[in-house]
């Protein structure tokens, strides 16, 4: 896997991946505290509740399920010292679909978690992790 990320003017960056995708990145600076983009550690607890959103949805469509949306609210703690790496990560699964089993939500949801999550794994070297979920049924509407 590659990318890049190069610097376009004060402390704002264009993130660039592999596959082309492009991304403006960078923090608050100036008297307006202006803030072009996400910041990295944004991006980084985005692209964990990306990973494992990811995998809760395909665990879901191979048991069949008929999910319609799957949203992650993630509340996270970082450190007070540098390295300011996450402290605590707490994921919170919204799962919406037409009578879903809520044994296989909760089944694909500690799957992506504890098992297939990068991303997760990653932060539970410094980070605990929690999680719930919500199950939605559009059918009852």
């Amino acid at each position: 896997m590659k990318a890049r990320v190069k610097l376009v003017e004060e402390r704002t960056f264009v993130g660039e991946s592999g596959s082309g995708h492009k991304v403006v990145l960078g923090t608050a600076f100036g008297p307006e505290g202006r803030t072009p983009g996400p910041s990295p550690m944004e991006l980084v607890l985005l692209g964990t509740g990306g990973c494992s959103a990811y995998d809760v949805v395909h665990i879901l469509e191979k048991s069949r399920e008929a999910v319609e949306d799957c949203v992650v609210e993630l509340d996270a703690d970082r450190a007070e010292k540098e390295p300011r790496v996450f402290t605590r990560i707490h994921m919170h699964f919204i799962v919406k679909g037409r009578a879903l089993s809520r044994d296989k939500v909760k089944r694909a949801i500690d799957l992506s978690i504890e098992k297939y999550c990068s991303a997760t794994a990653m932060m539970a070297k410094t980070a605990e992790i929690t999680h719930d979920f919500e199950v939605i049924d559009t059918m009852a509407r």
